[in-house]
């Protein structure tokens, strides 16, 4: 019996993309930021600037919903720069709700006197230039910044990511092991920020804080590379 393999999701050639919307941007924070380019896909994961990136929003839909804080960690493989680490409190342009305190804890009182996310998107973009961008789970970073940025300078905002909770389906949701467990009627395993972090035996943080989420992010990817792959990698193979 033939076994097919299910295939990756075509990618862009992502520094071509940027080098092409460096010339179109109009804002200068995004032509700057686009400028700075990034290594290509047969660069070696273990020879590639990384930026853990994560964010606490008011809700899941970028269209109904707002940034709250975000989180950036620089790092490599063999390092994490906990000093050049950023944090930012962001006043959203939609109100609070109780829920979504309860998850995040960014009160109306924190967020008063906090920076729109205009203010501070300069900043943002200068962390992450030239750096390959990981976070866990791309569709709330890659929407909520692309949803924020056209808002605001009525163009967008898209870049190479990869997506740890990503890399961890790979292992423990598409596998033949894991399709086989789950056709027998066992549950599937959480790919969670939490329980992922768990299975290499990594420190418990507490989680709902972008920095520490951040930096959670940059940890997993270590650990994940470190059991499933090897430091000369292409980064290419797990972009998106």
């Amino acid at each position: 019996m033939t076994m097919l393999v299910p295939r990756r999701p075509q990618v862009p050639d992502w520094p071509a993309y940027l080098a092409r919307h460096a010339e179109k941007a109009k804002d200068p924070r995004l032509a700057q930021f686009f400028s700075a380019g990034i290594p290509g896909p047969d660069t070696p994961i273990g020879e590639t600037p990384m930026v853990a990136l994560d964010m606490e929003t008011t809700g899941l839909d970028a269209r109904r919903h707002a940034i709250v804080s975000i989180g950036v960690v620089p790092f490599t493989l063999g390092r994490i720069a906990l000093r050049e680490r950023r944090y930012w409190i962001v006043r959203p342009q939609r109100t609070l709700h109780a829920e979504s305190v309860t998850f995040h804890h960014i009160t109306h009182t924190d967020i008063e006197q906090a920076p729109e996310f205009g203010e501070i998107l300069g900043d943002l973009l200068e962390v992450l230039a030239g750096r390959l961008v990981v976070v866990h789970y791309r569709h709330i970073e890659r929407l909520f910044l692309d949803d924020s940025v056209k808002a605001r300078l009525g163009e967008g905002l898209m870049f190479p990511m990869i997506d740890t909770m990503a890399v961890e389906a790979r292992f423990h949701r598409q596998s033949w092991l894991a399709r086989f467990k789950r056709w027998i009627g066992r549950p599937p395993a959480s790919i969670r920020l939490y329980d992922s972090r768990t299975r290499y035996g990594l420190p418990l943080y507490q989680g709902h804080h972008a920095l520490t989420d951040a930096l959670a992010t940059a940890e997993l990817l270590q650990a994940q590379i470190a059991n499933h792959y090897q430091p000369e990698m292409p980064i290419g193979q797990l972009w998106t």
